[in-house]
């Protein structure tokens, strides 16, 4: 099949070569007119036609064709063999108990769902470490062998640009150097590992709303805090990695040569655990020591937040003293887009700054909108009565010095 007409589009089919000079089956936009200067305009009738895209994934029974559309979910070319054990892919198994450790079971459950049910919704896996020479990198580059086309490895920002048809419809989505220190790009991540459907936008075409099934990989050299998460998180599987002992410069072509092997290892395995939950393991079976270190270095980045918070208050009152209830600062923090829950918060105020609360009335300041005075905003307060916490410039400021 050399050309498509998918909708009232032309195509072109070509074995395009990669840097290796490997080819993988491409298909590109066509013009009619140069099919017709290329052979005749009868030749147009023999061109197969389909209503449009689809993009329905799939590894065990995949369809080129689903009820006349062309799928665009790409087919693997793997060969797939019987009877291939886990002592036939001695270099793949030995670098995946090195990447999950403790929980290969997990890991190996975690790439036979892949396998098996590409639409099942999975937790964000996290590789972190400080060290150089782990392995992270190398395995976003072996998921990349095993499901080809159907990963794409990308940086922080292309998540960030509203232009993300090269990434919104690929099975997993493997990130570099993640540091997202906004909270706004930690909902963005949380967001995609549960989101059923999502908007596609490529540049010059309108926004095209299809079905999500993107899994979230991201590699981090922050351990603590390349992610803002919230006690009580159950989306993030964090793995801190060791770094590599022995490395192999010839590695990743070892394991290029057991590809085969390892997906007909997948294609046969039974899956160990149940699914239990939305994203099939629960939160116990996916703790790990580096997870606990991402949600409280997520902590010491809300106390920071919250310090900025208290010291424009006293910036903008020219007060020494400022009092607040927890349901003020919950709300003042809401509406500067930071999320913490309300435990957390006493954790930090009570916990670590060794406040207290009084329960009494108190003046609460704000500033409210005037565009017919000299300045923009006028300077108001209440009298309201609660549990309050009082809190002095002087030891806010003492708090960054700290």
């Amino acid at each position: 099949m050399k050309y498509l007409r998918i909708g009232t589009e032309y195509y072109k089919v070509v074995q395009m070569p990669d840097l290796n000079e490997e080819l993988s089956k491409t298909i590109i936009p066509w013009n009619k007119q140069t099919i017709i200067d290329d052979h005749d305009r009868d030749f147009l009738k023999s061109i197969k036609k389909y209503e449009g895209f689809i993009n329905i994934p799939s590894h065990v029974d995949y369809k080129q064709e689903v009820k006349g559309f062309y799928n665009k979910y790409k087919a693997l070319n793997h060969t797939i063999q019987d009877g291939v054990d886990e002592t036939q892919i001695p270099n793949t198994i030995s670098f995946l108990h090195h990447i999950f450790g403790e929980q290969i079971l997990l890991g190996l459950d975690y790439l036979s769902i892949l396998w098996h049910y590409p639409t099942q919704v999975l937790p964000i896996l996290c590789l972190v470490s400080t060290e150089r020479e782990t392995g992270k990198t190398t395995f976003l580059n072996w998921l990349k062998l095993v499901f080809d086309e159907n990963m794409t490895i990308n940086k922080v920002q292309d998540l960030r640009s509203k232009f993300n048809s090269d990434w919104s419809e690929k099975l997993i989505i493997g990130i570099e150097e993640v540091m997202f220190n906004s909270r706004e790009d930690s909902e963005k991540i949380k967001y995609l590992s549960t989101a059923v459907s999502f908007k596609t936008e490529a540049k010059g075409k309108d926004k095209v709303e299809s079905h999500f099934f993107g899994k979230l990989v991201l590699c981090s050299n922050h351990e603590t805090d390349f992610v803002v998460t919230d006690r009580g998180e159950v989306r993030y599987w964090v793995r801190k990695i060791p770094v590599l002992k022995n490395a192999n410069p010839n590695f990743i072509r070892d394991l290029k040569n057991e590809v085969d092997g390892f997906v007909s290892f997948l294609n046969t395995r039974s899956i160990q655990h149940e699914k239990s939950s939305r994203m099939w393991f629960t939160a116990s079976q996916l703790w790990t020591e580096a997870l606990d270190k991402l949600i409280n270095g997520s902590r010491q980045l809300l106390e920071k937040e919250l310090i900025i918070l208290l010291q424009d208050k006293f910036d903008d009152f020219e007060e020494e003293e400022i009092k607040l209830t927890y349901g003020d600062l919950l709300t003042e923090l809401k509406e500067s887009n930071i999320r913490i829950t309300r435990s957390d918060l006493k954790r930090i105020i009570e916990g670590s700054w060794g406040l207290s609360t009084k329960n009494s009335s108190y003046f609460f300041y704000f500033k409210l909108h005037s565009p017919s005075s000299k300045s923009p905003w006028i300077k108001q307060s209440e009298a309201r009565k609660g549990r309050f916490i009082t809190f002095e410039k002087e030891f806010v400021n003492s708090l960054l010095k700290s």
